[in-house]
């Protein structure tokens, strides 16, 4: 059995790691700062990190290009994968960001608008570098609807059938963020992470809800997810890579312990 990966996550806004609840906006005081990205991103390397994602939270919604600086730091100080997210729109844009350094591009809007773009990115550089992450909310019995732009666009897909569908065009890896658990602490979607695991055949990571060591491998038993990425239980201290780890090892978790 492959080993579960744990990816901490640094959600990016002006050039410091922040966090907020439900997709909190910095405009209406719903981001709290956290630290510099590049001290944070060494920091979790030291703890054993399996990967690391950025994500430039606001590129997307205010027309800014991604953070090639942070990258080019980070990789010059880190020895794990890294993945950049936010305001990639394009396969120059692509390419950019995986010279800067990181391992993976992930989009989110801009493959919503051209699905054709995970396509393209993929013939060019290989699905193994695409990743596309979906916003996603409860809408109904069994329904969940994607958003773009940040979770502030509702766009009427539902989230299986749009994972289905971006795997179809080349993508190599899902990110599957939940809006309604996002920042709250109180857990995974679980049935959510387990229906897109059983519609695709690549790695999924789960996001969103992070809070207690049981609910990260409740969401890699009973969710099936292939990855777990959490944020604030990190951020503020509660618990370290290494707690993670040691306790999923405990729970009989396959994973990579330092």
């Amino acid at each position: 059995m492959l080993a579960r990966r744990v990816i901490p996550c640094l959600d990016v806004h002006d050039g410091q790691v922040t966090r907020g609840i439900q997709f909190g906006r910095a405009e209406e005081g719903g981001l709290r700062g956290v630290g510099d990205p590049v001290e944070l991103a060494v920091r979790y390397n030291d703890q054993g990190a399996d990967e690391m994602v950025f994500f430039d939270i606001t590129a997307t919604a205010q027309g800014r290009a991604s953070m090639v600086g942070v990258i080019e730091r980070a990789a010059d100080q880190c020895f794990m994968p890294l993945t950049v997210g936010g305001g990639i729109r394009t396969v120059e844009d692509m390419g950019m960001m995986l010279k800067a350094g990181a391992d993976k591009v992930s989009i989110n809007s801009s493959a919503l608008a051209d699905p054709g773009l995970i396509r393209a990115g993929a013939e060019k550089y290989g699905s193994q570098c695409m990743v596309v992450s979906i916003d996603c909310k409860r809408t109904g019995v069994g329904r969940w609807e994607v958003f773009a732009a940040g979770g502030r666009r509702a766009t009427g897909r539902d989230a299986v059938e749009w994972a289905r569908e971006a795997v179809e065009c080349g993508a190599g890896e899902i990110v599957l963020n939940s809006i309604d658990a996002d920042g709250t602490r109180k857990g995974f979607d679980i049935e959510v992470t387990r229906r897109v695991g059983e519609a695709v055949g690549v790695p999924v990571v789960a996001s969103g809800g992070a809070g207690t060591l049981e609910h990260l491998a409740e969401v890699l038993d009973a969710g099936r997810a292939d990855a777990v990425l959490a944020a604030s239980i990190f951020h503020f201290g509660t618990y370290t890579v290494g707690d993670v780890k040691r306790y999923l090892a405990g729970c009989g978790v396959p994973v990579r312990l330092a």
